[in-house]
């Protein structure tokens, strides 16, 4: 049973990749990028957990960017561990941001486990049902 499982990794893959995607784009992202600049304002205060307190409106938007845009980057597995990163350095900030609040572990180990999976992802890469293994494969053939 174990060699028969073993071969649809890239598929484990890609059902990861849509329903993390799916998830970020419209349970967290939408509500954020529609939020408009006092939404972001709100949103970029969470980067003077490390010591940034300029331009809160512009991290604001990065955060919102990341949930909403970067989440088709990932489901496509197109620019796929630019975009992991991305997510997992979104993610990074909000574990911090609950962390130096010093808010209940309820709040904080959400982001602390979505960071560790797109690290995994990073380390994974998006498996062969993506846009970037279609570009590779077709590199190789020319």
């Amino acid at each position: 049973m174990n060699n028969s499982l073993g071969k649809h990794t890239d598929l484990g893959i890609l059902i990861i990749r849509i329903g993390i995607g799916l998830s970020f784009i419209f349970v967290h992202g939408l509500g954020k990028i529609t939020g408009g600049p006092e939404r972001w304002a709100k949103l970029g205060e969470a980067m003077s957990s490390f010591g940034i307190n300029f331009f809160p409106t512009f991290w604001g938007f990065m955060a919102a960017f990341s949930e909403f845009v970067v989440p088709f980057f990932l489901i496509a597995g197109f620019l796929f561990r630019p975009a992991a990163f991305l997510m997992a350095f979104t993610m990074f900030t909000a574990m911090s941001k609950h962390l130096i609040g010093l808010d209940p572990w309820s709040k904080v180990i959400y982001p602390m486990e979505l960071m560790f999976v797109f690290i995994a992802l990073i380390l994974t890469g998006p498996g062969k049902y993506s846009v970037w293994y279609l570009m590779n494969r077709r590199k190789k053939k020319e």
